[in-house]
């Protein structure tokens, strides 16, 4: 069976017959689960059971924004409130809680969360990133986004860095407009890139930010340049490379065009979250399957996610 190069997203709490058939005429790499997708811990497990029916890749990619915080899928009354991981100094206390919030994943069958943050909390930035960054420096993030990986590889759960190679100085929110960050080269090297650079993780999710000292014309997501030189080149990134969600404002044109481009830069994998299927079907009309070794490389990064006790970090 052909495996298409996106990440699905659903309308509902359940797959509905739509959706169903897209998924049968192009099987995706994996899914995303939203607020809009959850009821029940029960209804959750279902559902991520039901997803195996409609990709062949096991174990099956299916994915979640679950760092604490702001920014938390599964919620009360069934999972706990946890806090922004920016508010958090210990990397002990990073590491247990993120020990629960990984167990929470694998008990409902999520198998990917979308964390660590690794960018930098910086003054004058846009306040989209904030609490959810460790700190200002990169050894505060270094220490604490390490502790992230660590929990999540030691229970299984495969982590993603974000905001690859980082999002820490755009003034924009990326949702809604295209951040430009006009930083110097050396600079980004040695502060914003470090962390990326220093971490390892399974998967990693690209920024929607031109850097003009790089490329002054594509944000990363679709920049050949910034992938090979940056994050595969410096940073020295081996693993599935994932494009943050297509349908953010700061990408323009029809979402087949914005999903190709990503590919052709160099992401492995395109992302969609709204759960708009009209949006899924113009987005797979200008995708080819994956091939072999693409494949292959998927389906290593979430063996390896599931071996507990290996470090990434």
């Amino acid at each position: 069976m052909h495996v298409y190069p996106y990440i699905a997203s659903l309308s509902g709490l359940r797959v509905t017959p739509s959706e169903a058939a897209l998924f049968r005429a192009f099987p995706p790499a994996g899914f995303i689960l939203f607020r809009r997708n959850v009821d029940t811990p029960t209804q959750v497990k279902d559902l991520c059971a039901t997803l195996y029916n409609h990709s062949p890749i096991r174990p099956l990619p299916i994915l979640i924004d679950q760092e604490g915080g702001r920014v938390q899928r599964l919620n009360r009354p069934y999972w706990p409130a946890y806090p922004a991981m920016g508010t958090l100094e210990a990397p002990q206390a990073v590491y247990d809680a993120n020990v629960l919030i990984a167990t929470g994943l694998r008990e409902v069958g999520i198998t990917v969360n979308c964390t660590p943050v690794c960018d930098l909390r910086l003054n004058n930035a846009h306040f989209i990133i904030g609490d959810r960054a460790f700190g200002s420096t990169p050894d505060a993030v270094i220490e604490n986004a390490g502790a992230v990986i660590r929990a999540h590889n030691d229970v299984g759960i495969v982590s993603i860095l974000k905001h690859i190679p980082g999002h820490g100085r755009a003034t924009e929110d990326s949702h809604l407009a295209l951040p430009v960050v006009h930083t110097g080269l050396d600079v980004l090297m040695e502060t914003d890139f470090a962390p990326f650079k220093a971490l390892n993780a399974p998967w990693a999710m690209t920024a929607h930010i031109v850097y003009t000292a790089i490329d002054a014309a594509q944000p990363a997501t679709w920049s050949r340049r910034v992938i090979e030189r940056i994050i595969r080149g410096h940073i020295g990134f081996k693993g599935i490379l994932i494009s943050d969600d297509v349908g953010m404002k700061a990408l323009t044109g029809t979402y087949r065009d914005r999903a190709a481009k990503a590919l052709a830069a160099g992401c492995d994998l395109a992302l969609h979250c709204s759960g708009e299927l009209e949006e899924m079907q113009d987005m797979v009309q200008g995708l080819l399957p994956m091939g072999t070794a693409a494949l292959a490389r998927l389906q290593e990064s979430m063996v390896l996610g599931h071996n507990k006790g290996r470090a990434y970090a």
